[in-house]
């Protein structure tokens, strides 16, 4: 600590110089004599103790970390909430297309995406395996957003029961996301889904990032935790599955013969005009004998529509290993069923009576509404 010394002057005409040195503790006075007459001048002498020198730089050091580790936790936090985000909004739109039974848009891997997302496995115990990585996503983006911000989490936990929250469910995430891609690779062999891709790698990489977050040491003491959650996932998933029959979904083992499937409904009077106006102007609908969606189009227009309907069977001798798509539908670049071609525009998935009027030019009005 800097202490302030004061040096005070005086002298007699004529007298020699005469200086002493006093120290007292931490306190130092130094006393000059000069000069004419008796006159006193202060002058401000800094001094520095050495015994305090260890204990600044101790203080230096323990800002300079503590300041680090804050600047690792905010980029940690703001992670979470990016991560989590991109997952929430995925699962968001996949919880939807299931809750609708939409088509997904598959930018890689064509209709072997929407058959993955729409068979057994994306279910669980009746509850689409998406609404689970909605739930699981919005919370970590949650937890992220408040311990950025410092604002009072939920439940009246703390910062440090937060983080172990966080551990838990990406570890969850994580253990989910192995277990789905073992039954992608075994039960899907050749399809490609990117959002079960995505989805997996926002799960394996929050999940690392927060064992990074915690440390090695803290993680130790909880991986007796950790197994118990990732053997419960596994287990819940695994009774889950076993519920459903066993159903061969690898195209080395299906062997599916053609068949073809009674459209039960009957036909309005706008749906048969509308069928009519679509054969005229060569519109084609492009399906597959095992689509449950185009037997939901078709069943949409009814009986005496659907046999007005230019429809193209894009596997007509059926499907087993190594069949190849009708060369018509090739043609087309069809990526998933069914698909619309009207004047030269390829539409996929199912369609209203109110789209497919409006892509075709067929007038609406008040004689004939779409039902």
């Amino acid at each position: 600590m800097a202490t302030l010394a004061f040096a005070s002057l005086t002298s007699p005409p004529f007298s020699s110089a005469r200086r002493s040195l006093s120290i007292h503790g931490r306190f130092s006075f130094l006393h000059k004599t000069l000069g004419w007459g008796r006159s006193s001048l202060l002058l401000p002498i800094t001094c520095s103790s050495s015994e305090s020198e260890p204990n600044q730089n101790a203080d230096s050091d323990a800002k300079t970390a503590s300041l680090a580790q804050s600047s690792s936790s905010s980029l940690t936090d703001k992670l979470y909430v990016g991560l989590g985000g991109v997952g929430f909004l995925e699962t968001t739109y996949l919880t939807y297309l299931k809750l609708t039974n939409s088509d997904a848009f598959c930018p890689i891997g064509g209709g072997s995406c929407g058959d993955i997302l729409s068979s057994d496995y994306a279910v669980v115990f009746g509850v689409p395996l998406p609404l689970f990585g909605m739930v699981a996503y919005g919370l970590v983006a949650t937890l992220g957003v408040q311990l950025l911000t410092a604002k009072k989490l939920p439940f009246g936990i703390g910062e440090s029961n937060a983080r172990l929250v966080l551990l838990g469910t990406t570890t969850s995430m994580a253990a989910a996301s192995a277990c789905f891609l073992y039954i992608l690779s075994t039960k899907f062999s050749g399809a490609s889904c990117s959002y079960c891709l995505l989805s997996a790698l926002l799960s394996f990489t929050l999940f690392f990032i927060t064992l990074k977050d915690l440390g090695l040491e803290k993680v130790q003491k909880e991986v007796g935790l950790l197994l118990c959650i990732a053997s419960l996932v596994f287990v819940t998933l695994n009774r889950s599955y076993s519920a459903y029959p066993p159903v061969s979904s690898s195209p080395s083992e299906i062997d599916l013969p053609y068949f073809t499937t009674e459209i039960t409904t009957p036909s309005s009077p706008f749906a048969i005009a509308l069928a009519k106006h679509l054969n005229a102007i060569g519109a084609k609908m492009y399906g597959a004998f095992w689509c449950s969606h185009c037997v939901e189009q078709k069943q949409m227009f009814g009986r005496e529509a659907a046999k007005l309907l230019n429809y193209v069977e894009c596997f007509p001798g059926g499907f087993r290993k190594g069949t190849i798509m009708d060369k018509a539908c090739i043609d087309v670049g069809i990526e998933g069923f069914p698909t619309w071609v009207i004047n030269g525009q390829v539409l996929s998935g199912e369609k209203d009576f109110t789209e497919l009027a409006q892509e075709s030019g067929f007038e609406l009005n008040e004689s004939s509404p779409p039902p």
